[in-house]
């Protein structure tokens, strides 16, 4: 592997150029009681995002960067639900036409605010092969640019922008926790940190009922699961049944470890979010915090931890569920 064919530091920082004054630059928020961990968990919330979730980073620097004329034949994504909100968001503001196609078990959560920012919306199997091959044949019928979710130079150089901001607004951060789906995330801010924070350890974290990056990153190819077991996970944005290729490229070249958590301690997170660092964070947003709190045994040694909470687009009444239900979590420290 070539060094040269991963995404580079100048990549993102142009990105940085192009989202100035279109996303919220996100702090970096110390999460309250890490239960003797030995460090101060730092916490990204992504969350709070116009769009509710990082994926405005990537869709915005991938529209903003095509030629009037493309954007005004219009843009086409394939999407759990935030990439195509984000898609919808960014379109909306540079005046593209959009069309996003969600898999049919999507949470309505996240198809309702995609209809209202204008764009079109395609249903379609819950598989990554036919969300891939739907938005194909639309954009070979209409014309449209595919903006990809993770498998893409500039949307995931737009994601590379969170692990730019963490180096510049804490540059003694040691270890950055990342949840992983199609990859494209955990890519961009690996890119970052290697580059700024030399010293800095970079993990992926996945649910285990959906760690096909996890095993790819064992085996260093691209191994995927079945759709009908990433389905049984709670955390919808991470039912990517296989890493993407430049992704993978990113993993085996920048990533230290791919660790998993459990449905017990997803929710436990989610409810620890909102309760102790009033926090909205969906299940697959959560991953990560739920690894620095929850299975620190699989994490490297840290004295300044970051977690990327990815994204708070969870159904209200899974959160209520979350919440009420807190008392009898089996989620415990290992």
């Amino acid at each position: 592997m070539q060094v040269s064919s991963l995404v580079s530091l100048a990549e993102i920082s142009t990105a940085a150029a192009r989202l100035k004054g279109v996303v919220t630059r996100t702090p970096l928020l110390p999460f309250p009681d890490s239960r003797g961990a030995g460090s101060s968990l730092l916490v990204k919330p992504e969350s709070l995002q116009p769009t509710g979730s990082f994926k405005l980073r990537g869709a915005y620097t991938a529209i903003s960067s095509l030629s009037a004329q493309a954007r005004e034949r219009g843009v086409v994504a394939h999407s759990s639900g935030n990439h195509a909100r984000a898609v919808a968001y960014a379109a909306a503001l540079l005046g593209a036409p959009a069309t996003v196609v969600i898999p049919r078990n999507a949470p309505q959560i996240k198809i309702d605010p995609v209809r209202l920012l204008g764009a079109q919306v395609v249903t379609c199997e819950p598989t990554l092969a036919a969300r891939t091959a739907t938005t194909q044949e639309l954009a070979d019928r209409f014309g449209y640019t595919v903006i990809p979710p993770f498998d893409d130079r500039v949307v995931i150089s737009g994601q590379g922008t969170v692990g730019l901001e963490i180096a510049e607004d804490c540059p003694e951060v040691d270890l950055v926790v990342v949840p992983v789906g199609g990859g494209g995330l955990v890519s961009g801010v690996a890119a970052a940190i290697r580059e700024l924070c030399p010293g800095a350890r970079v993990v992926g974290v996945e649910p285990a009922l959906a760690a096909d990056a996890r095993d790819s990153l064992r085996r260093r190819e691209r191994v995927a699961w079945a759709a009908a077991d990433t389905a049984r996970t709670m955390a919808d944005a991470l039912r990517v049944e296989q890493v993407g290729e430049l992704p993978m490229r990113h993993m085996l070249g920048l990533v230290d470890d791919i660790v998993t958590v459990t449905e017990d301690e997803i929710a436990e997170a989610v409810r620890r979010c909102a309760l102790q660092a009033r926090l909205v964070a969906e299940p697959g947003g959560a991953v990560a915090v739920a690894a620095c709190l929850l299975r620190m045994g699989d994490l490297p040694p840290a004295r300044t931890p970051v977690a990327v909470l990815s994204g708070g687009n969870i159904d209200p009444v899974m959160l209520s569920e979350i919440l009420a239900a807190g008392g009898t979590s089996s989620a415990v420290p290992e």
